[in-house]
């Protein structure tokens, strides 16, 4: 019991990693817009019916928000950057 416990631990401690790594690279590759990068590959993935990688970038963008103070988070630029990714992908 305690190993299956132990293997479920080291699979979220991952995945977490997985998402940090993933945050930490948008942030050094442009801070200002690494938010809206993380949004607009959630949103790809939520069009293309990932649901795995669309709560992966959820999780992005949240450390994004998180970890980088110079990060801009203008919520119509989001919006705007979500419609534009559904309307090109259908």
């Amino acid at each position: 019991m305690l190993a299956v416990i132990g293997g479920w631990i080291e699979r979220r401690r991952a995945i977490r990693r997985r998402w940090q790594a993933d945050a930490r690279a948008l942030v050094a590759t442009d801070e200002a817009n690494a938010y809206y990068e993380a949004q607009r590959r959630a949103a790809r993935a939520r069009v293309r019916g990932d649901r795995a990688e669309f709560y992966h970038w959820a999780k992005v963008a949240a450390e994004v928000a998180r970890i980088a103070p110079l990060a801009q988070m203008d919520i119509e630029i989001v919006r705007t950057a979500v419609a534009a990714v559904e309307h090109r992908d259908t």
